[in-house]
């Protein structure tokens, strides 16, 4: 009895010491701690053990260093308690007892150490399956395979913990002496995303290289050759980023191909220059190069080729296919019937030289074609520069590219808003319409107001009928049990609904609805706050005075509202003895139309109300001001208060004070009418929340406004990473008010977009501008040579943009802004690269629609030695404005005056 007793005493103090090791995070005293007890005794203190987890998983930040250290504690003695393999692994690899490093994997492997080698097994794959633990945790996992001989994992984690424990400059001795190697080798081939250490660039001569030590392998014999070559194939046929292909193209580029390799895979050679990335595709492209000059590859696939090849719009693959064809048809000129078709594919190229290059290839070798083929190539030669309208008249005949058709200019049709339907008139309508916008949160602008507007209407009308419906469609709802919708900013109309439901406090509502913003130092805070407050705002309405409608309800998509509408409004507003809200009129007269016909008989109505917020709606229509500040763009290089060098943080904003925001609107809009002069910093670079699709709909109906808030996000797509920072262009086009400064710097920075989805939407913002007459292309040319030659727009990112906008058919518009454009490059006192590229897109639109003048500076461009690219478009820019080529001979001024009115006339329709 004595004996039991001792021992259960000393089985007690050894678990309370133990306890003590773990509290304190003292992981490596946990293994010799835990021998000691028997396997009751590790059964009795694995819930101990557990409860500690819980209470060290709720310490705060103040005890950081101490929860990590007794976690990795709790990590060792929970691993040697459990019984189960399955428990074992779920308690090794829980997040919250991982951590960061390999700190526990020694103990770990002690206090696993007497298990049987099948437990070991079943341990190793299941923590092998966790891809966290088996990538992090890799050395781990290894040693567990090794010791219970069990096969090794292949899965993705197990393979990049693999790669990175095999780096350093000893790469080739630890991958020859690791047995793992000929097993992992091909399933690494195979991962979709290339793991970081094969897809760093070392240099073949680097030890470090992993393409270098495969082939010593394969050299050697411990890799098989033919395997790997399979299998770089296979991962460069499924496709994938330029960074996950780097690997398998270098690999293969170093093993090199066998004859029978090249010839037996024709296939996926030509699937490789069809669709693989540039230097995936000029890899395959040499390949197959080198089998159709050894006759290894047919006319038709050699055409097959070609197709692809010249379809594609990367210059150097396309020269390269079109010499292939010129050595080809030299052996065998009979080829040309077949080959010749595939060529004029090349008469649509961007690139004029290319275009002459392919047409000189058909010209050489048309006697050799029927004449079903010469009328095919001869209709393509339409797809030619006008540049090459003379040569391509001479080679195929006047009468196949007759032309008499005037240029005309093509712009899309100009966008219409669209009427913001009635809110659901129904509550469950209205339920299914709120489900519908949880996902999103806030959805488009027609969306979030219409939900908005019925939310107001059928709380007012029945509002415990409406509470109903939301409890039960919203029974578990996350956002109901938010501690606060008003600390940081709201839900959207989450935090309406939340409010309806008594989820939150009217006095904290009440609250956040009056408090003032900071000086917008980032203008989506600003944007944010407003649309917070109407929020607030609608929510404290709710569960104090439901009204039965929000004045600022938009009747248009924009956002926008009319003036008859909002008067009538207001009139309801008066006859019901209602107040208007402070945040819901402001935001109202946001966005009322001023510039519409209807404005000026509105104002008048709004007057004879005889209520001060007539008064001030009528004030308003007749201010007929932008609220925008004045830009000024600091010299690149001088510094202002904030220090670095973007040009968002050169933007100066100088805000004119207006009495009328400083005294009549909330705090939320201050922003826009206290008097400041300040530099707008990039906020894009440290507003963590994106883009809001509600920021447009604050101020519809002055986009200059909206514009110059959001200068700071344009110019981070211009000169940073950011991706949709141009997203907004496209509401400002489509929006109401003058276009001035901050529109068209607006619009330049997006043309010079990183991204090129960026630059699409700007292409499109551009064009609706143009078709609605609003396009300055004056302004728009001197915002751009300011930012292209201080180095803010590159030229090859605004060349692409000018092209696309080009072929939609907007010549004369692009030609517009070009020729504003290109004296600043043209005369810069250091050459601007890239400068060539767009002298090549103003040229093409200039033989397209015509035009004439001086440029500065082209004449002496053109006049200097050498065939550079910015040498050679200048010559044909110089041509197409004054003779061009194949065309009507010299106009007389008064024909000029005549035509550049029209063109004018075209380009504002």
């Amino acid at each position: 009895m004595e004996t039991t007793e001792t021992t259960a005493t000393a089985v007690e103090t050894a678990t309370a010491a133990l306890l003590a090791a773990v509290r304190a995070g003292r992981h490596a005293q946990v293994p010799g701690l835990l021998a000691g007890l028997d396997a009751a005794a590790r059964k009795a203190l694995l819930p101990r053990l557990k409860e500690l987890r819980k209470e060290v998983r709720g310490w705060g930040w103040d005890q950081w260093s101490a929860q990590v250290e007794a976690q990795r504690a709790l990590r060792v003695a929970g691993a040697g308690c459990q019984t189960g393999a399955a428990a074992a692994a779920a308690w090794i690899g829980a997040r919250d007892l991982t951590g960061w490093g390999e700190h526990t994997v020694d103990g770990l492997l002690a206090v696993l150490a007497g298990r049987e080698p099948a437990w070991l097994a079943d341990l190793a794959q299941r923590l092998a399956e966790r891809p966290v633990v088996a990538e992090e945790q890799y050395r781990l996992v290894h040693a567990l395979v090794v010791r219970s001989g069990c096969p090794v994992p292949t899965n993705e984690g197990y393979l990049l913990g693999w790669t990175r424990a095999m780096t350093g400059p000893r790469l080739v001795e630890a991958l020859r002496a690791d047995p793992q190697t000929p097993v992992l080798v091909p399933y690494v081939l195979e991962l979709a995303e290339t793991p970081g250490q094969l897809a760093m660039s070392y240099g073949a001569e680097s030890p470090a290289h992993w393409p270098a030590a495969l082939r010593t392998l394969a050299d050697e014999g411990v890799l098989d050759r033919a395997g790997l070559v399979d299998g770089c194939l296979s991962r460069l046929l499924r496709g994938g980023r330029p960074r996950d292909l780097r690997f398998p193209l270098a690999l293969l580029e170093l093993l090199g191909t066998t004859r029978q390799e090249r010839s037996g895979r024709i296939a996926d050679w030509l699937g490789m220059v069809a669709d693989a990335p540039s230097p995936v595709a000029a890899y395959a492209q040499k390949v197959l190069a080198e089998q159709a000059l050894d006759g290894g590859l047919t006319v038709a696939e050699l055409a097959e080729m070609s197709g692809a090849v010249l379809f594609r719009t990367e210059k150097k693959l396309v020269r390269a296919q079109l010499t292939l064809l010129g050595k080809v048809l030299r052996r065998d000129p009979g080829a040309a019937a077949e080959l010749l078709p595939v060529v004029m594919d090349a008469f649509g190229h961007e690139d004029t030289a290319i275009q002459e290059r392919a047409l000189a290839l058909v010209g050489r070798y048309l006697a050799r074609v029927d004449e079903r083929v010469r009328e095919e190539l001869a209709g393509a030669a339409a797809l030619l520069s006008p540049v090459h309208r003379a040569a391509a008249v001479e080679l195929f005949g006047a009468a196949a590219l007759a032309d008499d058709m005037p240029y005309v200019e093509v712009l899309p049709p100009v966008p219409e808003p669209r009427r913001l339907a009635p809110a659901a008139p129904t509550v469950a309508e209205l339920v299914e319409e709120l489900v519908a916008l949880e996902r999103r949160q806030y959805g488009s602008v027609e969306d979030f107001e219409r939900a908005l507007d019925g939310v107001v209407r059928h709380a007012h009308r029945d509002r415990e009928a409406l509470r109903a419906a939301l409890r039960e469609a919203f029974a578990e709802a996350y956002w109901l049990e938010r501690a606060d919708h008003t600390s940081n900013g709201s839900m959207g109309i989450l935090t309406v609904l939340a409010a309806l439901l008594g989820a939150v406090r009217p006095g904290q509502l009440d609250a956040a609805r009056r408090r003032p913003v900071d000086a917008p130092s980032c203008a989506h805070k600003a944007l944010t706050r407003a649309i917070d407050a109407r929020m607030w705002e609608a929510g404290w309405l709710m569960v104090t005075t439901p009204v039965p409608f929000l004045l600022a309800t938009p009747t248009w998509s924009t956002g926008a509202i009319d003036a008859p509408v909002l008067v009538a409004r207001l009139r309801e507003y008066r006859d019901a003895g209602l107040e208007p809200v402070p945040v819901d009129l402001a935001q109202a007269l946001l966005r009322v139309r001023k510039g519409e016909a209807s404005a000026a008989g509105a104002a008048e109505e709004a007057a004879a109300l005889g209520t001060r917020a007539g008064a001030r709606l009528a004030e308003w229509l007749t201010a007929d001001e932008s609220l925008a500040p004045t830009l000024r763009c600091l010299p690149r290089g001088v510094r202002h208060q904030s220090g670095p060098w973007w040009l968002a943080d050169r933007l100066v904003l100088a805000v004119r004070e207006r009495p009328v925001i400083r005294d009549e609107f909330p705090p939320v809009f201050a922003w826009l009418g206290a008097s400041r002069t300040e530099t707008v910093r990039g906020c894009s670079r440290y507003h963590w929340s994106g883009v809001h699709p509600l920021w447009p709909a604050v101020l519809p109906d002055d986009r200059e406004t909206l514009a110059a808030w959001l200068l700071p996000s344009l110019a981070g797509g211009a000169e940073g990473e950011d991706r949709g920072a141009a997203w907004a262009l496209t509401a400002v086009a489509e929006s109401e008010g003058p276009v001035g400064p901050a529109v068209h710097l607006g619009l330049a920075l997006g043309l010079g977009s990183r991204h090129a989805e960026d630059r699409l939407t700007a292409v499109d913002a551009l064009l609706v501008l143009a078709s609605r007459g609003e396009l300055d292309p004056a302004l728009l040319g001197a915002r751009l040579a300011e930012l292209v030659t201080e180095g803010t727009v590159k030229p090859n990112r605004l060349a692409d943009a000018a092209r696309t906008a080009a072929a939609t058919g907007a010549y004369a518009t692009v030609r517009a802004v070009l020729v504003e454009l290109l004296p600043a490059l043209l005369t810069a006192p250091k050459p601007v690269r890239g400068a060539g590229e767009l002298v090549a897109v103003a040229a093409e639109c200039a033989e397209r629609c015509g035009g004439s003048g001086r440029i500065a500076g082209l004449a002496e461009t053109a006049a200097r030695p050498g065939s550079t690219q910015l040498v050679v478009q200048a010559r044909r820019l110089l041509a197409a404005l004054g003779e061009r080529l194949g065309q009507k001979p010299e106009q007389r001024p008064e024909q000029r005056v005549d035509q550049e009115a029209t063109q004018a006339a075209e380009i504002s329709q």
